[in-house]
């Protein structure tokens, strides 16, 4: 069964990884240059694709891995 293009599992740790260090999404948005709108689309969920070079720039700020801030939900049944 094919999987419709607009739909996808990766849920996003950002809220997590924020809470843990005491940073704003305004804070990493600054630090990593970019939007807190295309943050918050990641965040949400929302996002289709995220650069790797965005991914790098975030995992330096909190000093984690790309395996920290996504992961794979499962199925829905």
């Amino acid at each position: 069964m094919a999987v419709p293009a607009d739909h996808h599992r990766i849920g996003c740790e950002l809220d997590r990884l924020l809470a843990e260090r005491g940073m704003t999404l305004t804070e990493l948005a600054d630090r990593v240059g970019v939007t807190v709108v295309n943050l918050s689309v990641l965040k949400n969920g929302r996002a289709k694709a995220v650069r790797f070079s965005t991914l790098t720039a975030i995992c330096d700020v909190l000093d984690c891995t790309p395996g920290d801030l996504l992961t794979v939900l499962p199925p829905e049944r």
